[in-house]
């Protein structure tokens, strides 16, 4: 054999040899679960955003590489079986919708129980997640759960008042039955004589049709979706605030297992998609508000008098819920200064300071 090509093969091994490790990447599978449907916003950003980021971050080093099996709509889990779906580890990421389970995960409703501050679902997040990285307390609840806890989404800008008859000013509800689900029942407290009737997002259009409620509390791409223009052609835009509903989580089995590379990586975008399903709802609220007008809606912005005496109306829910967490151990109390403080940072004026209160 020729010294040429000898040294033909020398060079042929070892330019084998060092590209080997890039072409050998290793696949780790992840069975992503959510029980709404792929169409459900946060869910359709998970697919179109999360993934193609994580991937693109992973292919600079070559070293690992996702085998992503996504199951949404309720194949695996409903919408109220995310958490305990995760927990059985029946998936390994999943989308958790957080208030579905206030008794679990009492900490995630700091933002529901202080409402009339921010109609900014990119501020809400980017305070909720912080205060859930500063505090040990939401990732403890998630932990005991067998979760990890990633970041947490808003996808809604703000509640409003959406009404079957003209209303021009807060006295329009009073005496009226209003529609809401989770803590926002707690709202109606705040007006007088006007009763809570709990209902779910989909209850809502036949509630007002029918006569049950004279108004429902929703936010305005709920409104589009489910055409809520035709049975309640007025909208009070009081502007009750934007409230964290999602949190990413992971299977603490599968999260054990994952290289640190990619713990890091999940971790990282899970903030970036935080932060972009955010900007998505303000987007579509804006859309929404135009839609809503489009279809026949009228939109009436509350006085700042009616929201203040709304705010002021309202029992301190959330100085409620921080004595009760205080008295459970956690920082309760520490952890709605601290929230409500990085809202007054980002330059929002609260129209009632819980937190002055407590």
């Amino acid at each position: 054999m020729s010294i040429k090509i000898c040294r033909a093969l020398a060079v042929l091994v070892m330019s084998t040899a060092f590209a080997a490790p890039g072409l050998a990447a290793e696949k780790i599978k992840a069975v992503v679960i959510d029980g709404y449907p792929a169409k459900a916003m946060w869910v359709s950003e998970f697919t179109n955003f999360y993934i193609p980021e994580v991937d693109k971050r992973l292919a600079k080093t070559g070293n690992y590489e996702m085998d992503w099996q996504e199951s949404y709509g309720g194949s695996i889990v409903k919408p109220k079986g995310v958490l305990e779906g995760i927990k059985l580890g029946l998936g390994d990421i999943g989308i958790v919708t957080t208030i579905f389970h206030s008794s679990k995960l009492p900490s995630q409703a700091v933002a529901a129980v202080s409402p009339f501050i921010a109609a900014d679902a990119r501020a809400v997040a980017k305070a909720v997640d912080e205060i859930a990285k500063e505090f040990p307390t939401m990732q403890k609840e998630f932990e005991k759960q067998n979760q990890v806890y990633l970041a947490t989404g808003v996808v809604l800008d703000t509640y409003q008042v959406f009404s079957s008859q003209p209303v021009t000013s807060l006295s329009d509800i009073e005496g009226g039955k209003v529609a809401g689900a989770g803590m926002n029942m707690r709202y109606v407290e705040g007006i007088k004589d006007a009763v809570g009737v709990r209902g779910g997002l989909t209850d809502f259009y036949s509630m007002l049709q029918t006569g049950l409620v004279d108004h429902a509390m929703l936010w305005p791409e709920a409104a589009k979706t489910f055409k809520i223009a035709e049975v309640a052609p007025y909208m009070l835009k009081a502007d009750l605030g934007a409230v964290n509903s999602k949190t990413v989580t992971a299977n603490a089995d599968f999260w054990k297992k994952l290289p640190d590379e990619v713990k890091e990586v999940l971790t990282e975008v899970a903030v970036l998609y935080r932060d972009h399903v955010a900007g998505v709802a303000m987007d579509r609220a804006s859309e929404s508000r135009d839609a809503y007008v489009a279809a026949g809606g009228t939109i009436v912005e509350v006085s700042q008098a009616d929201r203040a005496a709304w705010a002021n109306a309202m029992p301190n829910i959330a100085s409620e819920w921080a004595k009760d967490l205080d008295g459970k151990g956690e920082p309760g109390t520490e952890m709605l200064n601290a929230f409500i403080d990085k809202l007054k940072a980002g330059g929002f004026t609260p129209t009632r300071d819980w937190a002055a209160e407590l």
